[in-house]
């Protein structure tokens, strides 16, 4: 792959902030991302088609409420136009997407129990200190990787904290 499409919904914030840290790490590898700015489905459609029509292509789908929305779409239209993509969370993978990596939603709901926890013991929320996440999950689905013709190396396969076969 030596081109992806960075499906983003332009209005929302971190898409920007996303875009830049992503654009920096591909160009050290040798990839050529492009953002795709979609608000609804007919704009998904026309940027998956358009990007699509080159070879050696890849769809990474960022955390926005378009692409939640639209998730049967986004993984249709990588099926039909034969495009892995990669998603922020599992429940991609395990529709159809090929890999998902992505902070690991049990543990931060735990996380966030433990601070109401702490709040209703007494604890003001402003001395809790902002956590990020510090467990993340690597899930492959090999069925769409044989689908797209892929072959996953035995040493991702052996780092993935889940294998959907």
């Amino acid at each position: 792959m030596t081109r992806a499409a960075f499906l983003r919904d332009h209005a929302s914030p971190s898409g920007i902030g996303q875009f830049a840290a992503l654009q920096s790490a591909a160009s050290s590898i040798g990839v050529e991302v492009s953002p795709a700015n979609v608000r609804d489905a007919d704009e998904i459609e026309r940027s998956i088609a358009t990007f699509a029509r080159a070879s050696n292509g890849g769809l990474i789908v960022t955390t926005t409420s378009v692409a939640i929305v639209h998730r049967e779409l986004i993984l249709e239209l990588a099926a039909r136009h034969k495009l892995p993509a990669i998603f922020w969370d599992r429940f991609y993978v395990s529709a159809g997407g090929l890999i998902s990596y992505g902070a690991d939603t049990i543990d931060q709901c735990r996380r966030a129990a433990d601070y109401v926890d702490r709040i209703l013991k007494g604890e003001r929320p402003a001395n809790l200190p902002v956590q990020a996440a510090t467990k993340y999950q690597l899930v492959i689905n090999l069925k769409t990787a044989r689908t797209l013709g892929l072959e996953i190396p035995p040493t991702l396969l052996a780092t993935a904290d889940e294998v959907i076969e």
